[in-house]
């Protein structure tokens, strides 16, 4: 059996609370308890979260042992310091157990602890600077969804928690156990850690339904050139209508906004896949693969390849 401890304080984030859901769809996968959840705290008893909702919570000064720690964040950490026996109970425990990740924005305790120090990290987006800033010693990479370096685990925001958690349940149980429990939580995909926090579908935002109808048209067929005249006719618009109004609800031009389309996709696949960069870059309707690379060098200050070699070294 897998013992796992969540470590909460005072306001912690609720969302962390929903990757326990994760351990327990993989105990119905694997058709026996092979995890087991306890929830902890400094003192124990009832622990306040963010949304006023109260846990039961185990105390640490207790004799307690856990193969995995999961340290929940709270919504603002600039202002949340974790108490100093919490520090100290983290940095007795990097060496006892099998590994300690922090959620969301639970990082900034797992680096309060020193046990970020010379390693890569990620949390959430709003507070990747504040992280970088107040711990110049780690390598804090804003853009990742979770990062595993040794034995210690990082997540982005919110969701992130819970692709960090299938992580875990495929590193433990396997990529089919951990494919069974993203089905059983009706998830639309698996996330790989080296995916973007951000969403190009999020950012640009259509306001009707029509446009939204067109960027839907557009990412399932993103291997074809897509010009204006095709996405306009799409959704039953002239051209010069479609880009004025695709401009006004999005902010970017239509080819701009494919582009980032073609990216995005582009980045899953070498993430998630083993498809020679040339496949991927026709699949996503670059030209070629120098186009592509000029596109991730513009969108992402990088090339394809280091997206791929950050990948393999987190798995």
């Amino acid at each position: 059996m897998h013992r796992i401890g969540f470590l909460l304080s005072d306001g912690f984030q609720i969302m962390a609370l929903a990757t326990q859901t994760v351990f327990e769809c993989a105990n119905m996968v694997a058709g026996e308890p092979f995890y087991k959840l306890d929830n902890f705290s400094a003192e124990g008893g009832d622990v306040r979260s963010s949304l006023g909702m109260t846990v039961g919570t185990r105390p640490l000064r207790t004799r307690v042992a856990a193969d995995t720690w999961m340290v929940a964040g709270v919504n603002d950490p600039l202002t949340s310091p974790a108490p100093a026996d919490v520090l100290a109970f983290l940095r007795k425990a990097a060496g006892r157990s099998r590994r300690i990740a922090g959620i969301c924005t639970g990082g900034f305790v797992l680096a309060e602890a020193g046990l970020l120090a010379q390693r890569r990290a990620t949390t959430h987006w709003a507070f990747a600077r504040d992280l970088q800033k107040r711990f110049p010693d780690i390598r804090v990479e804003d853009d990742r969804i979770y990062i595993v370096d040794g034995p210690i685990w990082t997540s982005a925001g919110m969701t992130a928690g819970l692709d960090l958690a299938l992580a875990m349940v495929e590193k433990d149980l396997g990529a089919e156990a951990a494919r069974s429990v993203a089905h059983k939580l009706v998830m639309n995909q698996r996330r790989s850690g080296g995916q973007s926090q951000h969403s190009e579908m999020l950012d640009l935002a259509p306001k009707s339904d029509r446009i939204q109808d067109a960027l839907n048209y557009a990412r399932k067929n993103l291997n074809r050139a897509l010009s204006v005249e095709e996405l306009a006719e799409a959704v039953h618009l002239s051209p010069r209508q479609f880009s004025r109004v695709f401009t006004l609800e999005t902010g970017k031009s239509p080819a701009k906004a494919i582009e980032g389309l073609r990216l995005e996709a582009a980045r899953l696949m070498i993430e998630q896949s083993r498809h020679p960069l040339d496949v991927i870059a026709t699949e996503t309707g670059f030209r070629d693969r120098r186009h592509m690379r000029e596109a991730f060098l513009r969108g992402f200050g990088r090339p394809p390849q280091a997206v791929r070699r950050d990948v393999r070294e987190s798995d």
